[in-house]
């Protein structure tokens, strides 16, 4: 009896730390970034053209199903890219760029110009990502935007408002995915 108890109890800790698979990836329903704990407020596969490039799961301290809410909070955060395939550095730097444009007014991309170029320049550093690859990016309101990719810190970028700049990406007006922007509010 003690045995079956301890196995059911394994089985359901296992399932307890996942929260959703999605195309495959087991997303963990929690994330721990500098002591603090973060829920998984959803997850979805980015596709272009039918195919499955990565799938996102954003984390946040509070869950929230509205892209303004989400924007405006200032607190810590987290949005994880599990690569599906791999992608070279320009095109996934110019993916970002195409998504910052998109959703960002030409006052607020001048402000965060120079972030811009640091961020594509840690990414181009790295010379792309590979199919596997989980690609981090983490706000926190000391340090700004740490960019960290299979738990490697690649750098910082200063600012919050760099971080809402490049969260647009997935949850603006003119996100990259609609779907995926559904996902991860969990709509």
């Amino acid at each position: 009896m003690r045995f079956t108890l301890a196995l059911l109890s394994t089985f359901v800790f296992s399932l307890s730390a996942f929260a959703a698979e999605v195309a495959g990836i087991k997303i963990p329903d929690s994330a721990k970034v500098e002591g603090q704990e973060l829920k998984l407020n959803g997850a979805g596969v980015r596709t272009r053209m039918f195919i499955k490039v990565y799938v996102a799961a954003l984390y946040l301290e509070q869950r929230s199903n509205a892209s303004d809410v989400v924007l405006g909070n200032k607190g810590v955060k987290r949005m994880g890219l599990h690569i599906m395939r791999d992608l070279k550095a320009d095109v996934f730097t110019g993916a970002l760029h195409d998504g910052l444009t998109a959703n960002n007014s030409a006052a607020e991309m001048a402000k965060i110009e120079d972030r811009v170029k640091e961020f594509n320049g840690i990414l181009s550093g790295v010379g792309g990502v590979k199919k596997g690859d989980v690609v981090q990016l983490d706000y926190l309101p000391v340090a700004g935007t740490r960019v960290v990719i299979n738990g490697d810190t690649k750098g910082a970028i200063g600012g919050e408002d760099f971080f809402r700049s490049l969260l647009k990406v997935w949850l603006g007006e003119k996100p990259i995915d609609a779907d995926l922007k559904k996902s991860l509010l969990g709509s």
